[in-house]
């Protein structure tokens, strides 16, 4: 890959983006991206079943600082794995100064991800991160940036400092970002600090400088990640709202269909004319997963097409295969329907669900769910009135997140998306050894169109198949 991809491959979910997936696209000359996302809960999740195939001990084998990747061995990793009945020991969550211990565990679980993405070839791979999820953002870049990262992705927010943090962590600088926390007053201590010799064992070598791709929605937000970023911004992924996974919002005031899901206007359009005058590589994403959208997106001035939907379903990705299966079923049938639902997420984001039996995304599926938030990555950071940092999240149970000064109606309809897109992948917890976690599945309005992907007769397919489709080989 001498210069820019054509085709990037989506972030997708918690480990739905797995080394796998992002390894067999990069192989094929594209650009393979695994998502950063709760890495560290499915690194601890994977070692505690045992590690099948033993790639995670290979990872942390190659990991630069042994004594660290070795007590997190022993911490968590189970011979033969633990019984399924059997609960999953935790992660700390992630608080603004996290412990050294869950520090360490961002730094190697980021860095065993990307390292795997990488072997077997000598293109670039890529990590994507969500902006809204700022507590781990330090060391898990400087992780996945250990194990020679080639690009960084992130969106949902607006991501200014992160490539000032890209060029300090090179040198292995300290980086600082500052932790956005509702109620905060001027003068409150909201900076998160990460100096990474504090947890290097031996010198090292600069790093290579990933380069770092701004997710946006807007040509509003395109323009000011450009003009006003900390660092260079080597180029832009223009989202569509019938993207899978988080949303945008409408802009001006929300509006619903009769159906429920958010109404988007002439407001919410990208001019690619604009776009095109900025100047920057620019890829247009949700909805071009066809071979002749990315001919319109070449044509229209874009360096290409970020895929998710597609990819999500191949045999290489991290999606458990029922799941997988079930869904392709619907799409074959022309019957596969996905549901952008306001109030789904904590973040009070849309986000878009399939519709699929026995998941979360099913009303009396959801409603069985007891209201638990033991992961914590979308919880909200809050000012409490002892003046510290409290974290909270709407989908905990409502007493809790009333306490802690939530409003009742942001509870209504929330659902736990941390533990549902960690079901999503195989790795549900177990509680009290009788109920086990349901998934959510995440895909972008197309679903139905990865039946293109199918040769006759087949209910599957692979990652060559999604590139050979889309570049018309």
């Amino acid at each position: 890959m001498s210069t820019y991809p054509v085709i990037i491959q989506g972030g997708m979910g918690a480990g739905v983006s797995n080394w796998r997936l992002a390894q067999s696209v990069s192989r094929l000359g594209q650009l393979g991206v695994v998502s950063g996302t709760a890495l560290d809960q499915i690194l601890v999740r994977r070692l505690q079943d045992g590690d099948p195939g033993g790639h995670m001990r290979r990872g942390l084998e190659a990991f630069p600082f042994p004594a660290m990747s070795e007590r997190i061995l022993q911490k968590y990793f189970i011979p033969g794995g633990k019984n399924e009945r059997t609960s999953y020991r935790l992660a700390a969550a992630h608080a603004k100064d996290n412990s050294h211990e869950t520090v360490e565990l961002c730094i190697v679980s980021n860095f065993v991800e990307v390292w795997l993405a990488r072997q077997g070839h000598d293109n670039p791979v890529g990590i994507n991160y969500l902006e809204k999820i700022q507590t781990a953002h330090l060391p898990t870049i400087y992780g996945a940036m250990l194990a020679g990262v080639g690009y960084v992705l992130m969106g949902a927010g607006i991501p200014l400092k992160i490539p000032g943090v890209l060029d300090r962590f090179v040198e292995h600088q300290s980086a600082e970002y500052t932790l956005q926390v509702a109620g905060a007053l001027e003068g409150d201590d909201t900076t998160m600090r990460f100096n990474p010799r504090d947890f290097m064992e031996h010198d090292l070598a600069p790093l290579p400088r990933p380069r770092f791709l701004a997710i946006v929605s807007s040509n509003t937000l395109a323009t000011t990640m450009l003009k006003k970023a900390s660092g260079k911004v080597d180029g832009l992924i223009v989202e569509m709202r019938i993207a899978g996974g988080h949303n945008a919002p409408p802009r001006g005031k929300l509006q619903l269909s009769e159906a429920g899901e958010p109404i988007y206007g002439e407001r919410d359009a990208i001019d690619m004319a604009k776009m095109r005058e900025l100047g920057a590589p620019f890829w247009l994403a949700g909805g071009y997963g066809h071979p002749e959208k990315l001919r319109e997106a070449l044509d229209q001035g874009a360096t290409g097409v970020q895929v998710g939907t597609a990819f999500a379903f191949s045999e290489e990705s991290g999606l458990r295969q029922d799941y997988k299966q079930a869904l392709i079923a619907k799409a074959i049938a022309g019957e596969a329907r996905v549901f952008t639902d306001p109030l789904a997420s904590p973040t009070g984001f849309p986000f878009k669900v399939a519709r699929l039996e026995g998941t979360c995304s099913e009303p009396e599926v959801y409603a069985a769910r007891p209201r638990i938030c033991d992961l914590g990555y979308l919880r909200e950071p809050y000012r409490t009135p002892e003046g510290s940092i409290g974290y909270r999240c709407a989908s905990e149970p409502r007493s809790i997140y009333l306490a802690k000064g939530g409003k009742v109606e942001d509870t209504l309809g929330r659902k736990c998306i941390c533990n549902a897109l960690v079901a999503n992948i195989g790795h549900p917890q177990a509680r009290n050894g009788q109920r086990v976690e349901k998934g959510i599945v995440t895909a972008g309005d197309e679903l139905n169109s990865v039946t293109q992907f199918l040769t006759q007769g087949r209910s599957s397919y692979h990652v060559e198949d999604v590139i050979a489709t889309l570049l018309g080989s």
